[in-house]
């Protein structure tokens, strides 16, 4: 089972930032780790099995104050796929009609 877990950190600096995405990466059941916000100070950790409460301890101890925000399990694409299906617009293509100039009007040239 996927779960969300967003993380504010106190980081001050890019350095920060990429001290605390690399702790958070190196944890056992991490697949995904990315930043959210206008400050870039809320960690977004995706995964299966990942103790966010182990987590968060590191992170305080290595960067500075971190409150688990919020915690949840991911949807599945499936789920997804059935809203975007839903949504999708279907298109017929238009029959396409030659017509043959040739045997009306034996002469090409329109000028005459």
């Amino acid at each position: 089972m996927k779960s969300k877990i967003v993380i504010e950190v106190q980081m001050r600096c890019d350095k920060c930032r990429s001290k605390a995405m690399k702790i958070a990466a190196s944890t056992d059941g991490v697949e995904s780790v990315a930043l959210q916000g206008d400050d870039r100070k809320s960690l977004v950790v995706t995964g299966d099995g990942v103790d966010s409460v182990n987590l968060t301890k590191t992170l305080r101890k290595k960067i500075g104050r971190a409150v688990i925000v919020e915690q949840g399990e991911v949807k599945k694409k499936e789920e997804d796929k059935k809203k975007v299906e839903e949504n999708k617009i279907q298109w017929w293509p238009q029959p396409v009609v030659v017509y043959d100039q040739l045997e009306s009007n034996p002469n090409p040239c329109s000028i005459i």
